[in-house]
């Protein structure tokens, strides 16, 4: 039995999440049903967590275990050859029984990308959520430290979200801008179910004055009665990177 690592990049526009949903096609699925093309078995993959709805990534990595002895050329441009246009494996590998894509992770990072203009862009609209007002990014920078260190998201997490603890950690959050595109790069040890959606979103909202500067502080406190933090439209979010 051999086990094998996947890095797999997806536009998740035509699809439920990563994860098996009653209502509509997964990524999962998809994957799952190339693997039985390829090698005749049926394989269950692990993967290192799940995109919601609309979701993208560049870099989820997951893992199989499986009996057939393939060489690690056949796992990626084999697959592809199965899999539709807006799924590819990016990259394959053998690792040890101990690896486990969600166990053994000890990090992600997520982009989110907003598109700054008042006329929608056909190219981006996949990937962005037009924000049409002007935002004041100094302002966003700097309240956005707030989140930096161990914090209870309990407040940045969807209704349904099953999570043992709501206590995560984000290492750093960084700001970069291309032309009317603006990125949010945030690493953390981990995140609740829409937890960077709500919070790019309470972030915008600091940025568009529609909510005062303390607002993320006292969220992460829940010392006082706060509106509910604005959850970011999915298509702007992309999964990048898992570190193990």
């Amino acid at each position: 039995m051999a086990r094998i690592k996947l890095i797999v990049a997806y536009d998740g526009t035509n699809y439920v999440g990563w994860q098996y949903q009653p209502n509509g096609i997964s990524v999962q699925q998809r994957l799952e049903q190339a693997l039985h093309q390829l090698t005749g078995i049926v394989h269950t993959v692990y993967s290192s967590g799940r995109t919601d709805s609309g979701v993208h990534a560049r870099g989820m990595v997951c893992h199989l275990t499986t009996e057939r002895d393939l060489p690690l050329s056949a796992w990626r441009e084999g697959l592809n050859r199965f899999l539709p246009d807006d799924i590819a494996v990016r990259h394959a590998e053998d690792v040890d029984d101990q690896f486990h894509a969600r166990f053994s992770a000890r990090g992600k990072h997520y982009r989110y990308t907003i598109l700054r203009d008042s006329i929608r862009s056909p190219l981006d609209c996949k990937t962005s959520w037009q924000v049409k007002k002007p935002l004041d990014l100094e302002k966003m920078q700097q309240v956005s430290q707030n989140f930096i260190g161990q914090h209870d998201f309990a407040a940045f997490r969807t209704s349904g979200c099953s999570a043992d603890t709501t206590v995560r950690e984000i290492f750093s959050i960084a700001f970069s801008e291309d032309g009317s595109l603006l990125h949010i790069d945030v690493c953390g040890s981990g995140f609740l179910r829409n937890m960077i959606r709500m919070m790019v979103g309470t972030l915008v909202q600091i940025g568009r004055g529609k909510r005062p500067e303390n607002t993320i502080q006292k969220l992460l406190e829940g010392t006082e009665p706060v509106p509910s933090p604005l959850t970011a439209p999915a298509q702007g979010l992309c999964l990048m990177e898992v570190w193990f």
